[in-house]
């Protein structure tokens, strides 16, 4: 036996440690994973072992950094204030609000790194004789992260088990990976169980492939565009499609939770497509709560106040208050935190820091923030949170409403829309166009972690508040620096 590094050329550099007065509680990896390679080649991986191990990795999209960080912090409703010392990170979180960011920015990296790695165990399990559930499985995994790198730096890097360590990987371009994607899908589709709504669906299902074949055919009109920026086209078939697809997730007994909160806690019942199982959702609101609440956050990320604006006041997703009840966190409200804060005793809460009264604003700048400044906003409450959702019903019954909208069936579109409105306590909508269901899906889905998609999709995302850079290239990342380096089949994307 020899080690080859089997990563080489396929991710590279140090993912760096991004926080200072707060804990990272995601493992970091390291560039690449040292494998054994015989004379023969490739080495069978242990299968129950290695998908096991894969289901693990997914806890990494939990996490505030990396991942999430380039699908939300880069749009119009999140902002992640500088407060003193804390959270200015060498800028990392401003230049991703400004949309300044250039091909050394270490999320960028470590985004590109843990996706590509992840893709490439997936390949070693299929390479390793799993039975046709366990091969499913894979191929589900190797699209779930495949389709990530895709959206976000529009090619994806693949290597083969057999290759050696000192082969490039070839590069897929999106419109290749696209095709790659929704191939492994579709093959994937029979043989994976058929699993309706749980808190506990942390394993690959057909929902959650239904799921992601919607998602793929409701963005083909971007990942198969000539140019990254636009102008994109939606086909009715690849819109029929999609709706297909969400009729599947919903023959499967999905549908809306009747308390927009309760998809988000370890009650929900009919939400739940895909969920992390490792760990909690506890960085969501670690990453909000201030330091003098319970439990004591990290004072950090904060919503726009137009975005807030956009929901009307009996609107059940724009909030609930604390109950203040004496139990354990009853402090902490659920949805959109402003105005004074309680804690658990129903007391007001003063900040230690500036001894005065703990009151969440309206108002909040980039840099130089105060301690109070900020909306805050929890969807999953640390009292009874369930598992991180990777995918959940309204996003998919959301799906279904756009592609018939851009299908040419707006009555239908306008009916779905209401039956969401309905059901979260808002008024009916007298007619749908784009921009009102655009802002239809970010009332519902808010800080879920792929808002950045969304923006580009409907034209939004170089016109959002506190935008810089507004060029259109900056709909794709930058290839890190370092993947280039290494692999010389990798050009960097265009403006970097």
């Amino acid at each position: 036996m020899k080690k080859g590094i089997l990563y080489k050329s396929l991710v590279a550099g140090v993912v760096v440690a991004f926080m200072s007065g707060c804990t990272d509680l995601v493992n970091d990896e390291m560039d690449s994973v040292v494998g054994q390679v015989g004379a023969e080649g490739f080495v069978k991986v242990n299968v129950p072992e290695a998908l096991a191990s894969a289901y693990k990795d997914l806890s990494t999209y939990s996490d505030q950094a990396g991942i999430y960080a380039l699908g939300e912090h880069v749009t119009a409703e999140m902002i992640p204030p500088t407060r003193g010392v804390d959270w200015g990170d060498n800028g990392v979180w401003r230049t991703l609000d400004q949309h300044t960011w250039d091909a050394s920015h270490s999320y960028i990296l470590s985004a590109w790194n843990a996706l590509n790695q992840r893709a490439y165990r997936a390949n070693e399990i299929i390479a390793s004789d799993p039975n046709a559930r366990q091969k499913a499985e894979a191929q589900f995994l190797r699209a779930y992260n495949m389709f990530w790198v895709m959206d976000y730096w529009g090619v994806v890097p693949f290597r083969e088990v057999t290759q050696g360590p000192d082969d490039l990987p070839k590069v897929f371009t999106r419109s290749e990976a696209f095709d790659f994607i929704v191939k492994d899908l579709e093959e994937a589709l029979p043989n994976l169980p058929k699993t309706g709504p749980s808190v506990t669906n942390g394993v690959a299902s057909k929902a959650a492939a239904n799921f992601l074949l919607a998602k793929l055919y409701l963005n083909k009109g971007v990942y198969k565009s000539a140019k990254a920026e636009g102008p994109y086209t939606f086909d009715k078939a690849d819109m029929d499609k999609a709706v297909a697809y969400v009729d599947a997730i919903t023959a499967d007994g999905y549908s809306l939770e009747k308390d927009y909160f309760t998809a988000f806690s370890s009650a929900a019942k009919t939400e739940p497509i895909f969920v992390v199982l490792e760990g909690t959702a506890q960085n969501r609101w670690f990453m909000t709560l201030h330091y003098d609440q319970n439990p004591s956050g990290w004072n950090g990320f904060a919503t726009l106040a137009d975005f807030y604006d956009t929901f009307e006041s009996k609107d059940s997703r724009i909030g609930k208050p604390a109950k203040k009840d004496g139990s354990q966190y009853s402090g902490i409200g659920l949805g959109f935190l402003i105005g004074q804060q309680y804690n658990d005793k129903g007391e007001a809460i003063n900040d230690t820091r500036t001894r005065k009264p703990l009151q969440f604003t309206r108002d909040v700048p980039l840099a130089g923030a105060a301690t109070d400044k900020g909306i805050r906003v929890i969807k999953y409450h640390p009292a009874n949170s369930g598992k991180y959702i990777l995918m959940r019903y309204a996003e998919a019954y959301l799906m279904k409403a756009e592609a018939l909208l851009r299908g040419g069936n707006a009555g239908a579109a306008l009916t779905q829309i209401n039956t969401l409105r309905a059901s979260r306590g808002a008024s009916a909508l007298g007619a749908l166009n784009e921009e009102s269901l655009f802002a239809e899906i970010g009332r519902e889905l808010y800080w879920e972690g792929f808002k950045r998609t969304t923006e580009i999709r409907f034209g939004k995302f170089t016109t959002g508040e506190g935008v810089t850079v507004k060029e259109a290239y900056t709909v794709l990342y930058p290839i890190p620096s370092s993947a280039l380096v290494s692999n010389p089949n990798l050009v960097q994307n265009p403006g970097y």
